[in-house]
């Protein structure tokens, strides 16, 4: 059956005449005469079987039924003009990946070693969206993410990747000579907004008691708060491996134990049926095992 979809002109005559308000700033918008512009918005009502705006002698307004179009509409022209753009940019014979990955995740360690990936494979494009909280997969664009096992991903095939192992660390200048566990007690604490109870969870693992564990400063992101404790500003318990180059350098330290229950599987979650891009999604899943495999040997 023929879809019931309105021409490319109606739809971006359509668009002008809704962001302007005015057909002749529309139809100046893309060369074409007023006239033009009302026909074509006449064609879409016709199509629709009902009126997108209010007229009012020379004025028109979009009514509620134009408005709720106008947002979609807009929406799937911006979409599709930003996927021809990147299609036509690439180049003959390459393939692309669209990855959601954790932010933190993302910036201090994904994107540091693409380079790697690209070497190895330069006629793929790695597109890397940032998701923090898990979504469903099915029809949401992306071939892949790199995140938390959830429930959301029940269905779909999942890699496991690493364990999440998290660490106190801070700015070196905020210790003493004084016993660390008691200066963990008396420092401020730097928290996670989406957990919450970490603290909590890491004094009873390594058995000491901490005072006012809610107390402190809240972040959305692992990043925040490593920012935040490179200002001086607390204690952060972040995963050990986003924090690497600033324990090496001193930047930052970690004199108190890693917990080994407060902690999360990483999985590369792909969509249960297999795609066009699947050889594509298959190199970079390699990829990612051997970089996790070679991190595994490194001794912290």
């Amino acid at each position: 059956m023929r879809r019931k979809i309105p021409s490319s002109t109606s739809l971006q005559a359509f668009d002008a005449a809704a962001r302007h308000g005015n057909f002749a700033r529309a139809a100046k918008e893309l060369s074409l005469t007023e006239g033009a512009i009302s026909r074509q918005i006449a064609r879409l009502e016709s199509l629709l079987g009902c009126r997108l705006f209010d007229r009012a002698g020379s004025r028109v307004k979009l009514n509620p039924v134009g408005a709720r179009y106008a947002h979609h509409v807009h929406e799937a022209l911006e979409r599709l003009e930003r996927d021809t753009l990147y299609i036509t940019g690439m180049p003959e014979g390459s393939r692309s990946l669209d990855i959601a990955v954790l932010p933190t995740f993302s910036s201090r360690w994904l994107i540091p070693r693409l380079s790697g990936f690209q070497s190895l494979h330069p006629d793929i494009t790695l597109n890397i969206a940032a998701r923090t909280d898990p979504f469903i997969l099915t029809g949401s664009g992306f071939d892949a993410v790199v995140h938390f096992e959830h429930p959301a991903w029940s269905g779909m095939r999942m890699q496991f990747l690493f364990q999440e192992k998290l660490v106190p660390i801070c700015h070196p200048a905020l210790l003493t000579d004084k016993n660390v566990y008691e200066q963990l007690s008396e420092l401020p604490r730097i928290h996670r907004r989406q957990n919450p109870e970490a603290w909590q969870h890491y004094a009873r693992e390594i058995g000491i008691s901490l005072d006012n564990l809610a107390q402190g400063a809240r972040y959305d992101l692992h990043e925040m708060a490593i920012a935040a404790a490179l200002a001086g500003q607390g204690v952060a318990l972040v995963p050990r491996m986003y924090v690497d180059k600033e324990l090496s350098s001193g930047a930052l330290v970690a004199p108190w134990p890693e917990s080994a229950s407060v902690s999360k599987k990483f999985c590369l979650v792909k969509p249960t049926e297999t795609g066009t891009n699947e050889p594509a999604l298959k190199d970079f899943e390699h990829w990612l095992l051997t970089e996790m495999n070679n991190l595994t040997k490194v001794p912290i």
